[in-house]
């Protein structure tokens, strides 16, 4: 197999061959048809996450079809096309797996960053932790779905039932979740780096109420905010737009500090909540609900071997949407 790996943080991903993977009791081998390339991606190669499983190919948003199948799995087929998300394997005994909380297992394994990812022709992955895709779409178009749109909806179930949300951050989850939200008949406030006006334009496209800058107000108080961008002066400026008794929701796994603000802009039976991971009933409620909304993703392709230009493109913002690699 090759694929492109990380050695070291803060430095270039490489373009290496590796043994073909065999997947153990419980496990399936993929072959991948498309992988996502995501913010935690950025996180883990740029070291804002520690401790990654070095050497590690990462990528955390696969879509292939099953190759290989190990002792023990039923439940899929040869030739079945599956997702693999962030959570690659929980413990299922800790306090938090006991309490239905497997999102919050102490003992788990991340796909992409301390197990290795689809940034690569092929990967194994835990049958339990793979979900059915089916054959509607194409795999690029479904990449983004198992971490941005996941994600997304994981921090959507968080934020309430309000009409008025506020999203910061109008990249790959946001762009997702801007049309889950239109499809439930809520409103839709769009938040980016001051002047982007291209970005709004693009959220507008999608059926934004309002879009502007994270240093704007919009015309009206939100009934909920959900951070998408890793900037923790966003938090603040969040809490400034939600009326009293309402949520805001932090989504990323990383977040840059976060300033001391005044207590009046929490005041008010205000909330800040933050969204680890995600549970295998995410994958299924939002994978199985993603194309009866008829959910439409914007895509930039790359080669596999361009990875790096995907990352950086991705860090300094040159795209709407997701960025996918193709092997």
């Amino acid at each position: 197999m090759f694929a492109m790996q990380l050695s070291k943080p803060r430095t270039p991903l490489e373009w290496v061959e590796l043994p073909d993977p065999q997947p153990g009791p419980g496990q399936i081998r993929v072959k991948v048809g498309a992988c996502g390339v995501c913010r935690t991606d950025l996180h883990v190669v740029d070291g804002d996450l520690t401790h990654p499983a070095l050497p590690i190919v990462p990528g955390h948003e696969i879509v292939g079809r099953v190759d290989a199948i190990g002792a023990g799995v039923t439940d899929l087929k040869i030739g079945e096309r599956v997702g693999i998300p962030w959570l690659g394997h929980t413990c299922g005994h800790c306090l938090y797996c006991d309490e239905g909380k497997e999102n919050l297992c102490d003992h788990p394994l991340f796909t992409g960053y301390t197990r290795n990812g689809g940034y690569a022709t092929m990967t194994v992955a835990d049958a339990h932790y793979a979900f059915p895709m089916g054959e509607e779409g194409d795999d690029v178009s479904l990449a983004p779905l198992l971490c941005a749109g996941l994600i997304g909806w994981r921090s959507l179930s968080h934020a309430g039932n309000g009409k008025k949300v506020g999203l910061y951050g109008f990249g790959a989850a946001a762009h997702i979740i801007a049309q889950v939200l239109r499809w439930q008949g809520r409103e839709v406030y769009a938040f980016t780096t001051p002047g982007d006006t291209k970005t709004q334009e693009f959220a507008r496209s999608l059926g934004a109420k309002w879009a502007g800058g994270s240093d704007e107000m919009p015309p009206e108080l939100l009934d909920a905010a959900i951070i998408f961008a890793p900037v923790g002066p966003l938090l603040p400026a969040a809490l400034k737009v939600v009326r009293k008794g309402c949520r805001v929701v932090c989504a990323g796994i990383h977040m840059s500090e976060i300033p001391a603000f005044s207590y009046d802009i929490l005041w008010g039976e205000r909330e800040i909540v933050s969204i680890a991971n995600l549970t295998r009933q995410d994958g299924i409620e939002f994978l199985s609900l993603a194309p009866k909304i008829g959910i439409k993703t914007t895509t930039t392709t790359y080669p596999l071997k361009k990875a790096n230009e995907a990352l950086d493109d991705l860090r300094h913002g040159r795209f709407d949407g997701a960025a996918v690699l193709v092997p």
